[in-house]
């Protein structure tokens, strides 16, 4: 055949040994020979071309996208120009365009003789350039499929699809939870151990969502919301396969992700609208699935995306209300100290990403699963929980923020950890007395109102209109640091807006306003912890409120946290101050005595957890690796609680031992 001495011309390391008689007699039939020489008729570009050994295999794979696997010659391109900024001089061998976007490439095909190393980056280079997600190299006697999954990485696959197939058909086994914990596994092992999510949706911002015209917060939630849902409907059995993947054509992966989307939306409602979409473009939204794909986001506690929803929120603005996420070991020594129990009820009035309504729920389950006798497993948030769990959700857990953002952020994990149920609500603590007009908007009632009115119930009167007095036995709060109010019809309420001569300040800190406010919240002998400034405890100028506070309420503790606690946000220093309400009536509430002198609890945290550039500072091995507990979390550095048996006892324990000597109605 003439077709073998094309292939035997110069020693070429190009070879006939995988094609078969069809093959061979297929390439055969396109020579012809002009003047001696022989020529390839080129279906693609309608003209002969010199038959070279490279080009033989071009054509081969020419007549295998045609026939073996279905192509239509109409979608195919030969020396397809590729460009690097201003330089269009290279040529792809062949690409194949996207069924849906015939101007983009889906296939990239090249054929020189270069080595398996060099072909595969130049291939990469390709793809890269374009965005096509597969790649092909061949020299007739080796091929090499590959999936571009992001820019940086390319995974071999078994077979190119078929026309009527896509990419998640040939990609091998579908994925479950088990192939992200074995990606956890793999990451670890490749040391990259300290990379997290936040550094991903870093990276993802500075390379890919910059120029994409989105608002990034928006589109990354959407993403991970998703992701949440996909993993969760997977771990219960719902579908059998993670679907949030990125195997399949920029279109087909479009539609597919937006799909899953719309049914996570109906699934958790009111975080985002009911017509809402995903406004990333195609070729976007591919790099960021493939780059979130592999990153498992459930664990035991939503620390994972938690940390990412910081970054989204604070990267929006939230710091310029003076409004910081607080730190998940300042919320749990905060949880352990005050202690919620099952029967009563928990509000935080600023609470940012719900932290600390979301750990109360933690804090609550384990009792509740302790007193089941079921175990909690590294990915209890997953899990569907026991009846009692979500009924102390829907009944029990509230939350309120006057940030959007925040709001739709604390919905997405109290509805999440909450097994579908929330009570986080987007409203103005502080102007309390405008919430009736807040409340009579459809849209908000749409959203917020089942959760409005079990909040009401909690009134001091209940069948009143008035919103000021509530029946919270447990109140966790980190008010806003900066920002004065000077809107007197806001400040005219609240006794601390007025001087002692009775007038109206002209301007009053939001954090002295959310204190009033808080007790407001409690019933006699309710608790509260609440983050403030270091100088509302030791300024002389704040002794008014220091004794506004005691006259109503007996001082259990005072913690001062690390200065670095809020960086890279604020390096103000701020204290944690525990307070009950006095309550000498058994029948209002936990009874507090009120008595004239008592001890109290003062502690400091030694051991920072965050150092000077806002990085998390960990627990450390022998061999200096990061340590983990029982969950696989890494363990934060700090003096204010034991970790699971894991560190030393700290403030928290500390504190209990004191709360059992003076007799404290949380702990007994």
């Amino acid at each position: 055949m003439k077709i073998l001495e094309v292939f035997d011309k110069g020693g070429t390391d190009h070879s006939l040994k995988p094609l078969d008689a069809t093959e061979l007699t297929d390439l055969e039939a396109l020579l012809q020979e002009k003047n001696g020489r022989l020529y390839f008729k080129c279906p693609v570009r309608k003209k002969d071309i010199l038959a070279k050994p490279e080009e033989a295999v071009r054509q081969l794979w020419i007549l295998r996208l045609t026939k073996r696997y279905g192509y239509p010659l109409t979608r195919l391109a030969v020396e397809y120009p590729i460009t690097f900024g201003r330089d269009n001089s290279k040529r792809a061998d062949i690409v194949l365009f996207d069924a849906d976007r015939p101007t983009v490439p889906f296939i990239i095909v090249e054929v020189k003789r270069v080595k398996f190393k060099d072909g595969k980056e130049q291939l990469r280079s390709y793809t890269h350039a374009t965005g096509a997600p597969l790649a092909l190299w061949s020299n007739g006697a080796q091929t090499i499929v590959w999936h571009r999954k992001n820019p940086n990485y390319f995974v071999e696959l078994p077979e190119l699809p078929t026309v009527s197939q896509t990419i998640e058909d040939v990609a091998g086994q579908p994925w479950t939870i088990d192939t992200l914990l074995e990606k956890e596994k793999e990451r670890e092992r490749e040391g990259a151990k300290a990379r997290s999510l936040r550094d991903l949706i870093e990276d993802l911002e500075d390379e890919v969502l910059a120029n994409a015209g989105v608002d990034v917060f928006e589109e990354v939630f959407k993403l991970i919301f998703t992701k949440l849902y996909d993993e969760m409907a997977c771990y219960r059995g719902t579908y059998k396969h993670l679907r949030f993947r990125n195997s399949n054509t920029a279109a087909q992966l479009k539609l597919a992700i937006q799909s899953l989307f719309d049914e996570a939306r109906k699934k958790w409602e009111g975080v985002f609208p009911d017509d809402d979409r995903i406004k990333l473009s195609a070729d976007h939204l591919q790099v960021c699935v493939g780059s979130l794909e592999e990153w498992k986001l459930f664990n035991s506690n939503l620390d994972v995306i938690d940390d990412a929803f910081e970054y989204l929120v604070n990267k929006s603005a939230k710091g310029e209300k003076g409004q910081y996420f607080t730190p998940r070991w300042v919320i749990d020594m905060c949880v352990k100290m005050l202690n919620p129990q099952e029967h009563e009820t928990v509000i935080d009035t600023a609470c940012g990403s719900a932290g600390f309504t979301v750990h109360s729920m933690f804090h609550v389950w384990k009792q509740i699963v302790d007193d089941l006798g079921k175990p909690q497993s590294h990915l209890f948030t997953m899990e569907e929980k026991p009846a009692r769990c979500t009924d102390y959700v829907k009944e029990k857990v509230f939350a309120i923020d006057f940030d959007e953002k925040s709001v739709r952020v604390a919905r997405c994990l109290n509805l999440i950890a909450g097994d579908g149920e929330t009570n986080v609500l987007h409203l103005n603590t502080l102007d309390w007395t405008k919430w009736d007009e807040t409340v009579k908007q459809d849209d908000w009632n749409d959203t917020y109102g089942p959760g409005f009115s079990r909040l009401r119930k909690i009134r001091e009167k209940p069948r009143d209109k008035d919103y000021r007095h509530f029946q919270f036995d447990v109140l966790m709060a980190n008010p806003p640091f900066a920002g004065d109010i000077k809107q007197s019809d806001m400040l005219s309420p609240y006794e601390l807006a007025h001087k002692t001569n009775g007038r109206l300040e002209t301007a009053v800190g939001r954090d002295l306003l959310f204190i009033e406010r808080n007790l407001d919240f409690l019933r006699p002998g309710g608790r509260m912890a609440i983050v403030l400034p270091q100088g509302r405890f030791n300024n002389a100028s704040e002794k008014r409120v220091r004794e506004f506070i005691m006259e109503r309420c007996r001082i259990l503790a005072v913690v001062g946290l690390h200065p670095n606690s809020f960086k890279p946000h604020t390096g103000t220093k701020t204290s944690v101050l525990f307070v009950q309400k006095w309550n000498d009536d058994p029948a209002a509430g936990p009874v507090c005595p009120k008595v004239e002198d008592y001890d109290i609890f003062f502690a400091t945290q030694r051991v920072e957890s965050v150092n000077n550039r806002g990085q998390k500072v960990y627990v450390r091995e022998a061999d200096g690796s990061p340590k983990r507990d029982d969950h696989g979390h890494f363990i934060v550095a700090h003096d204010l609680f034991n970790h699971d048996g894991l560190t030393q006892d700290g403030i928290a324990e500390a504190f209990i031992e004191f709360a059992k000597k003076e007799g404290f109605s949380f702990f007994r």
